[in-house]
């Protein structure tokens, strides 16, 4: 509010504001805050900025590796750590049944329910599964080549907007999972020989 007044925002904790710019801060200052509550270092701060034409810049730190994340949507996207700064291009697997997928599941119990459908469609099928709780580290996870792919439902903008740009710099694709009964709308993530694979065995209830 004090460097850049003009600008709207949009956020987890403190609501949203229009503003004058066309740009718009969209924050999530604690992802993972189940994690944060019970000591589990897996959490972060996740910032972006949008305007008409989608994201514009995003940032995602990891204090408990001392891991920054950056993406802006001209240029490279990097990882910034205790190592160095090095350049993020995902794992560039392609075949599924070597693939690790990392996911989330909500809070909401009829959602699970239908969420563990999909995951039984999908465990025989790719190398093993993940869930540790922040989708915005997922994301970045996906760029650095953690994880091959990367999908959720019931996120919010705060929670993936910064993290799909660095995965889209880092040459990933990114998709939407439409919305169906007890299964909200989504986003999944992967190099250009998974996304669509993925997408039949997860995009349906």
């Amino acid at each position: 509010s004090d460097r850049r007044p003009e600008d709207g925002y949009q956020g987890e904790e403190g609501g949203s504001a229009e503003g004058a710019s066309g740009l718009s801060w969209v924050v999530d200052p604690l992802d993972g805050t189940i994690n944060f509550l019970f000591g589990i270092p897996q959490w972060c701060v996740s910032v972006a900025v949008r305007d008409d034409g989608g994201t514009v810049a995003g940032a995602v730190y990891d204090p408990n590796r001392d891991e920054l994340f950056t993406a802006a949507r001209e240029g490279r996207p990097l990882l910034t750590g205790p190592g160095g700064t090095v350049e993020l291009a995902g794992s560039g697997r392609t075949d599924l049944p070597r693939a690790m997928v990392s996911t989330g599941l909500a809070y909401d119990a009829s959602v699970r329910e239908a969420q563990a459908r999909v995951l039984m469609r999908l465990v025989p099928r790719v190398r093993d599964i993940r869930r540790f709780g922040s989708a915005a580290l997922d994301l970045c996870w996906t760029a650095a080549g953690r994880y091959d792919a990367y999908f959720e439902r019931s996120v919010k903008q705060w929670d993936v907007a910064a993290g799909v740009l660095i995965c889209e710099r880092a040459g990933l694709q990114a998709l939407e999972l439409e919305e169906y009964e007890n299964l909200p709308w989504g986003v999944l993530v992967a190099g250009p020989a998974l996304a669509e694979p993925l997408l039949e065995l997860v995009g349906g209830p």
